[in-house]
């Protein structure tokens, strides 16, 4: 993407363009801002937000953060980057998190990844490319019991298998 600065008679002025983000994003993405800016220590909360909003923090909005907060931005990735919560490209709708764990992985959660990687042509910690699923593996989900455990979205599945999971998946079209 490139930075495409809006005319100066605009009052979009300083925002750049990019195609994930829409003119009522950069409204809504001003109006988070504002509501910080006088907070220390509050770039999370605008990182989650806007990324909540977006999907995903594309360049172009972090270096518009830095600059409306008046931050350098290399604090601003520096956050982006640091934290796994922040995802800095495109996402999927649904992410499918799979427990890799030892109970997990004892149980066939190996076998799940596989499946799921092999059916929508995804690596671990990729996205399809109509953005309908991220795929990521987990270490630990805090439910052995369930083993082998995956989530899609807040949901979690328990002794799941790569049909049940790939079965699951159609509930999400």
């Amino acid at each position: 993407m490139q930075h495409n600065i809006i005319h100066t008679d605009s009052p979009d002025y300083f925002r750049p363009t990019h195609s994930d983000i829409t003119p009522d994003m950069w409204q809504d993405i001003d109006r988070i801002i504002q509501e910080y800016l006088e907070v220390p220590g509050a770039v999370t909360q605008v990182l989650r937000r806007c990324q909540d909003l977006v999907g995903y923090l594309p360049v172009q909005l972090v270096d518009y953060i830095a600059r409306s907060m008046n931050i350098p931005g290399s604090e601003i990735f520096g956050v982006a980057s640091f934290y796994s919560l922040f995802s800095l490209k495109p996402r999927g709708r649904n992410i499918i998190r799979v427990c890799t764990g030892t109970a997990c992985h004892v149980k066939g959660a190996d076998m799940v990844m596989r499946r799921l990687k092999q059916t929508y042509h995804l690596e671990d910690g990729s996205t399809t490319p109509d953005r309908r699923f991220t795929l990521e593996s987990v270490r630990c989900m805090g439910a052995c019991g369930l083993a082998p455990a995956m989530t899609i979205n807040q949901a979690t599945h328990g002794h799941i298998t790569g049909d049940q999971a790939l079965k699951l998946l159609q509930e999400y079209y």
